[in-house]
């Protein structure tokens, strides 16, 4: 009897030790644009997040153009190095993994894709693009090599197609989810995530510790967003965003400069500036960029104060067109200030300095027209003879006790020097 209650308590165990395993954890994240240090740390930390939760897998949800190959390579070491199996799922429909997204999905336990969508493009580009002399040649033949070896190393340790990983890294071709899963590129066409989690769930994985069996059917669902410090950063991290905030700091700091004491420019152009100086930490920069936009706003200044005609302002737009071109070294598009952005915001420079600082810097130099400051060079008129070089003058509608060393009578007309505490000192017209 006793041995048939032991036997019951312990089935009991294995079942509701059975039924806690059933109720296992899927950790959910989106990375939705370009691939940079944000994404890769953001990534990083989700791994990380759903090695602790003991989740069954981390789905990430992807829809890419690419990015750079720094964070790239970054994100891959991050999913071949995970305890918990990382499926990449690249949807919704209308979605792409293209150039760096392409690696990343090579690199998911499990790789899946949503009707409506492509993979490919992967070809590495250097910055600033490829010219045709021999040494651009030879660095970008040494780049694509080791892009190439990288993506057959990962496709061989996945089980994928690596000959078509090759042709897409070599030739940027691209290709549907049909095709992709055709050619052995994806495990899987899911529409949702609830048929993604259906059709690999019993599916059994190899992650760096241990060999797994998903069990995500009926797992719970655990969405892990970016919170605000990497949505902040992957908003600036945006080129035509940092852009405006260099701009804007530049700005900022320069009025503050030629205005002590306004405080608020100031302040908000340091804030910009540090801001800015980040996000070009995470994109491709060209520091040569930067000093021809901070010369062009040196040439506004310059005309403000010496008469060249225009041509220091010339000077001015065409360097900072120039640098606003230069600033980021990338032929990806989503890399690059768009050219609308370079026009309005060399006009809106041109206009800030020549016009704003100008005419401030045009009031504090002018002359005051009222007041005890605006005394000299006044024109008065002597209301008594003057006796030992001392007088009184009406200036202004004023009285004053005036010096003088020339002779003044009354009635005589005069011009004011200059102010010395409560006295005048006056010459005759």
């Amino acid at each position: 009897m006793n041995a048939s209650l032991l036997n019951q308590s312990i089935l009991m165990v294995v079942l509701a030790f059975t039924f806690v395993s059933a109720k296992s954890q899927v950790d959910i994240i989106t990375i939705n644009g370009v691939i940079n240090p944000v994404s890769q740390e953001f990534i990083e930390n989700a791994i990380e997040e759903a090695e602790e939760d003991s989740a069954t897998c981390l789905v990430i949800q992807m829809d890419t153009p690419g990015g750079l190959m720094e964070s790239m390579h970054m994100i891959v070491k991050d999913i071949m190095a995970s305890a918990v199996p990382v499926v990449v799922y690249v949807s919704p429909s209308g979605s792409r993994a293209a150039s760096a997204g392409v690696f990343i999905t090579y690199a998911a336990h499990v790789a899946a894709m949503a009707p409506g969508t492509n993979i490919g493009a992967a070809s590495p580009v250097t910055m600033g693009g490829a010219g045709a002399d021999s040494s651009n040649q030879t660095m970008m033949k040494k780049v694509t090599n080791d892009a190439v070896a990288l993506i057959r190393s990962v496709a061989e340790k996945r089980g994928r197609n690596a000959d078509w990983a090759e042709e897409a890294v070599r030739e940027a071709v691209s290709i549907t989810e049909t095709e992709a899963l055709e050619l052995g590129v994806i495990d899987f066409i899911a529409p949702t995530i609830d048929s993604l989690l259906s059709l690999i769930d019993g599916r059994k994985v190899e992650t760096a510790t241990s060999i797994y069996v998903l069990k995500t059917k009926t797992a719970k669902r655990k969405h892990i967003e970016m919170s605000w410090r990497y949505k902040i950063l992957d908003v600036i991290s945006n080129p035509n965003i940092a852009y405006y905030l260099l701009l804007i700091g530049i700005w900022g700091i320069f009025f503050e400069l030629y205005n002590p004491g306004v405080i608020f420019p100031g302040v908000i152009g340091g804030i910009c500036f540090i801001l800015g100086l980040y996000a070009l930490q995470t994109l491709p920069v060209n520091y040569a960029g930067l000093l021809l936009m901070i010369l062009a706003i040196i040439l506004f200044l310059l005309e403000i104060k010496i008469p060249s005609y225009g041509v220091l302002s010339i000077g001015g737009v065409v360097s900072m067109i120039l640098g606003s071109l230069m600033l980021f070294e990338s032929p990806l598009p989503f890399l690059r200030v768009s050219w609308k952005v370079i026009l309005v915001a060399t006009g809106a420079t041109a206009a800030f300095f020549i016009f704003a600082v100008g005419m401030g810097i045009r009031a504090q130099r002018r002359k005051p027209s009222i007041g005890r400051e605006a005394l000299a060079g006044s024109i008065g008129k002597a209301i008594e003879n003057f006796k030992s070089g001392e007088g009184r003058v009406l200036v202004q509608g004023e009285i004053w006790q005036a010096q003088s060393s020339d002779k003044i009578k009354e009635g005589d007309s005069v011009k004011v020097i200059q102010k010395e505490g409560y006295k005048i000192k006056v010459e005759k017209l």
